[in-house]
């Protein structure tokens, strides 16, 4: 499995500007995924997280939110395992793409 770990990027949205903290598990053979905001930003909506794959150094999947009931997420991170570092996005309806840029792996 690819992208494990816990990966550290930025994010730059109308709503959000800062540092996303991502932590990608292996859940016996499934990808498992965790995001944390800083402390200040309050509740998160639920994430529901599905259908994960990888094919090659690229991790793709699906995604619900509760704000959201009933549109999918699009979800798109290569990863570059040499030089511990992931970017993509998230393809959010009526928003658009949310990119994560150049996050870093601070633990495996």
């Amino acid at each position: 499995m690819i992208g494990l770990g816990t990966w550290k990027g930025s994010v730059n949205t109308m709503f959000f500007k800062g540092d996303v903290t991502i932590v990608v598990k292996d859940n016996n053979g499934q990808y498992d995924f965790d995001v944390v905001l800083p402390a200040d930003i309050g509740d998160i909506p639920e994430f529901k997280i599905y259908d994960v794959a990888a094919d090659g150094n690229v991790i793709t999947g699906k995604a619900e939110v509760s704000l959201l009931p009933g549109k999918v997420i699009d979800l798109y991170f290569e990863v570059d395992e040499d030089a511990g570092l992931m970017s993509g996005y998230l393809k959010v309806p009526f928003i658009g793409k949310i990119k994560i840029k150049d996050a870093q792996r601070i633990a495996k």
